[in-house]
């Protein structure tokens, strides 16, 4: 029994990462100028940011039904079965998309989409989990049970340095985003069950930073006391643009959470950073299969 594990870039998982892995990513699509471009594929982090600071448009888009058909078609080859994890339908409905495809004829019973509402970097480790429990000898339709009952074992936390950009994509009005700006407000965002929402107003990055830890921190307590217990808790940071802030954030987590070790630091994928722009931050809590 071949099993498959594919999933889209808004994980944040590079192709080159895990060759050889059982894992294969899906680009997903931009329009910049009319013109369609990749993620990691014609599109790079530094040209996307060069194009969204130089004020180009962007707008986020799913990939075709035929590009998800060919991506499949191609890895049935030679697997028996894919289990499918794209990002949060709370997001996007590429995951609905993914569903539909996997009901057509040829589909039933080789390909089981996830529908766990995650993004990111929880995302990413759900494609792990799902590898992790391909290794343990689960079946598909084990995998996609246990990834969605642990759907809500996830929390994201993000800092937003500059309104525009959640104005740009209709996240929060003109007006608020004018009375933000006046009053140099930095947002904390969080993700629970794939929605993107208020967390907490703060006047600086220092305090947003703050009120991230302390937030992971109350969840590490309670929400995810028991998995802490057990080792089965990744904690992990998310930066757009500037690799340096996502590191110094890194260490000044660790610092406050002695107990605590950073799995990854990861650039948000580019899906994420067009609504927040850059030198944005995040932390990301999930528990591990």
């Amino acid at each position: 029994m071949k099993i498959a594990i594919t999933t889209d870039s808004n994980s944040g998982i590079f192709p080159n990462d895990v060759k050889d892995r059982d894992i294969f990513v899906l680009p997903m699509p931009f329009l910049l100028d009319g013109e369609e471009y990749f993620e990691n594929i014609n599109l790079t982090a530094d040209d996307f940011f060069e194009k969204l600071l130089g004020n180009i448009e962007i707008f986020t888009s799913q990939p075709s039904i035929y590009a998800v058909q060919s991506f499949w078609n191609d890895i049935l080859k030679d697997y028996d079965y894919i289990v499918h994890i794209p990002m949060s339908s709370a997001l996007s409905s590429s995951c609905e998309t993914a569903k539909h495809i996997a009901e057509q004829e040829e589909y039933v019973g080789k390909v089981f989409v996830v529908d766990n509402r995650r993004i990111s970097i929880s995302q990413k480790q759900s494609v792990f989990d799902a590898l992790t429990l391909k290794e343990q000898g689960k079946t598909p339709k084990e995998i996609v049970e246990y990834l969605q009952n642990t759907e809500t074992e996830n929390s994201i936390y993000i800092m937003v340095p500059d309104l525009k950009y959640l104005k740009k994509g209709g996240r929060i009005t003109k007006t608020a985003a004018m009375i933000g700006t006046i009053l140099k407000i930095k947002p904390v965002l969080q993700i629970q069950g794939g929605k993107l929402d208020s967390y907490a107003k703060v006047l600086n990055i220092k305090k947003a930073k703050e009120v991230m830890i302390n937030a992971v921190k109350k969840d590490l307590e309670t929400r995810f006391a028991e998995q802490l217990k057990n080792g089965k808790v990744n904690v992990s940071v998310a930066y757009t643009y500037n690799k340096d802030l996502g590191e110094e954030f890194k260490k000044e987590i660790e610092t406050a959470l002695p107990n605590i070790k950073i799995t990854w630091v990861d650039h948000l994928s580019l899906s994420v950073s067009c609504h927040i722009g850059p030198n944005a931050l995040a932390v990301a809590i999930a528990s591990i299969a």
